[in-house]
């Protein structure tokens, strides 16, 4: 049982903290404070590979594992944890028209979507279905070879500074749940589309979150993504690696914050004394670590039974990242407690990081529906059993 990463992981962990360092790190606070969508930067990216992580190198990305891009997003998300998770978020919808679009539907995006040319939104959840995905209620209707769509997604990252979406419709019946839900690929400036204004978030500041409304929009029937009713099941797996994706930027931020508390807690004095002499507070560092090493360790087996196919790996994606955004906004708010006063003030990047984990913990499934998928699973006969096997 090897835990050590190999030359070439090694080799991408040092190019991603090179361009969280020269893209990122100095303009996070900036970006925040302005809630600024630092479009140039993110399509930069594409030049580094990071916006085709895993999609296969037949179509021109990477073909990367999902161990390998728990460990990207980990790094970059230590300098801007929400520039992190849009490309966390573009780089499904990369993968997800590159895995289930026909040969004409993934030359027409793919490779600008590589290269950073054209950037995408995942449409998924709705005003009245987040948790409950499977009763979504906007329809695409088939009109001889196009689909009409009509209805709206909420809390759409991205939304109105991306130029394609991959949007879940139902092409069933009203009452036929997760079998009746398709996905389909939709320009985002076609007719009769419309955004909301960009809402005014706690966290996540520098990327813009929608509300999407479709008013008949018209799409050929060859932008659907697999067969008619694939929908869901696609969303779902694009939603195993995300569970992931988004684990690795709460173990990015709470790496920052752990590395900034151990450096504030050897140059800050108090009652004479650094406070790294402290043992209380030496506890409460420890007690982060040990927690932030266990989450890492979950989220890079979860990767790896991903990458094996792993029948179990969707339970295993779901445990990780109910533990690894718990922990990581646990270490993150930990830190800023460390900090005192500073902490709470905005020279310092605590209370950034305190406000972009928290979010973690309910988007791609909240940290409750991971819980519910995990004890469905356990509740089967021998699951449990198998959890102290690889």
């Amino acid at each position: 049982m090897d835990f050590s990463l190999s030359d070439d992981q090694k080799a991408l962990v040092q190019a991603a903290a090179d361009f969280a360092k020269a893209e990122l790190a100095d303009h996070a606070a900036e970006w925040d404070a302005r809630s600024h969508f630092p479009l140039d930067v993110i399509r930069r990216a594409g030049e580094t590979g990071f916006l085709g992580i895993y999609t296969p190198e037949e179509h021109g990305g990477l073909g990367l594992s999902r161990l390998d891009a728990s460990l990207i997003f980990e790094q970059l998300a230590q300098s801007c944890v929400a520039t992190t998770a849009y490309l966390s978020i573009h780089n499904m919808v990369t993968w997800m028209i590159a895995s289930w679009g026909d040969d004409a539907l993934r030359e027409a995006w793919v490779p600008q979507m590589i290269s950073g040319e054209v950037l995408g939104s995942y449409c998924l959840t709705e005003p009245g279905a987040g948790s409950d995905a499977a009763h979504l209620r906007t329809k695409a209707v088939r009109e001889g070879d196009e689909y009409v769509i009509s209805g709206s997604k909420m809390f759409i990252s991205g939304a109105g500074s991306t130029e394609v979406l991959v949007v879940m419709a139902r092409t069933g019946a009203p009452d036929s749940g997760a079998g009746g839900v398709s996905a389909i690929v939709v320009p985002a400036d076609a007719a009769g589309i419309e955004y909301g204004k960009n809402e005014e978030k706690m966290g996540w500041k520098s990327q813009p979150t929608r509300l999407v409304s479709f008013d008949g929009v018209r799409v050929p029937v060859t932008n659907r993504l697999g067969a008619e009713g694939e929908g869901f099941k696609f969303a779902m797996k694009g939603l195993d690696g995300g569970r992931l994706n988004i684990a690795s930027c709460s173990l990015g931020a709470a790496q920052h914050a752990l590395t900034l508390s151990r450096n504030y807690m050897s140059e800050r004095k108090q009652f004479g004394r650094e406070l790294n002499q402290f043992q209380a507070l030496q506890f409460k560092l420890a007690d982060m670590a040990t927690e932030l090493t266990a989450a890492r360790l979950m989220v890079r087996q979860a990767a790896w039974r991903l990458d094996q196919n792993d029948p179990e790996a969707p339970v295993h994606c779901a445990m990780a990242k109910r533990f690894a955004t718990d922990v990581g906004f646990q270490v993150c708010n930990e830190a800023l407690q460390l900090h005192g006063g500073y902490g709470y003030i905005r020279e310092y990047p605590l209370e950034r990081l305190v406000r972009d984990t928290r979010v973690h913990q309910i988007l791609e499934g909240t940290n409750e529906i991971m819980r519910l998928i995990a004890a469905r699973r356990l509740l089967a006969d021998g699951v449990i059993e198998s959890l102290q096997l690889t």
